[in-house]
């Protein structure tokens, strides 16, 4: 029985929530705990960031974002490959600047997570920046 434990809580599916729940938590240090070495990011213009760049990528975001949140609503798992659906939300807060609601968004997303050894390997999102990016146009105004 403890081998199926384990190997329950390093599924795919169970390690990419894990990762969304710091995400969530806004905790870059217990993300790079459940990353590869060889970690890949891929944001949903393609762009591909590796470590330690990554690392730091995340501490800007939520700078930005400080209220960034992921809600998953439904999870697909198949092989070492996790795929979560659901919302991403957030208020941009331009540097310096203040957090007002009406830069809050919004916006569907997918992200597949490519599991190797209980950590997560490649990290990819699929959702429409635009939300994000009118309210940081409409902020420099």
């Amino acid at each position: 029985m403890r081998s199926s434990s384990i190997q329950k809580e390093s599924r795919p599916s169970d390690v990419a929530k894990r990762f969304i729940e710091r995400v969530n938590a806004h905790d870059v240090d217990g993300l790079v705990k459940l990353m590869t070495e060889d970690h890949t990011f891929v944001d949903s213009m393609g762009d591909k960031s590796a470590r330690p760049a990554i690392e730091d990528g995340w501490r800007q975001y939520f700078e930005m974002v400080p209220d960034y949140w992921i809600r998953i609503d439904r999870t697909v798992s198949k092989g070492d490959t996790a795929i979560l659906i659901g919302t991403a939300r957030g208020t941009y807060v331009p540097k310096g600047g203040l957090s007002r609601p009406e830069n809050r968004w919004e916006t569907p997303a997918v992200w597949v997570a490519q599991v190797r050894g209980g950590k997560i390997a490649e990290w990819r999102i699929y959702s429409d920046n635009e939300p994000i990016r009118a309210r940081m146009r409409s902020s420099t105004l």
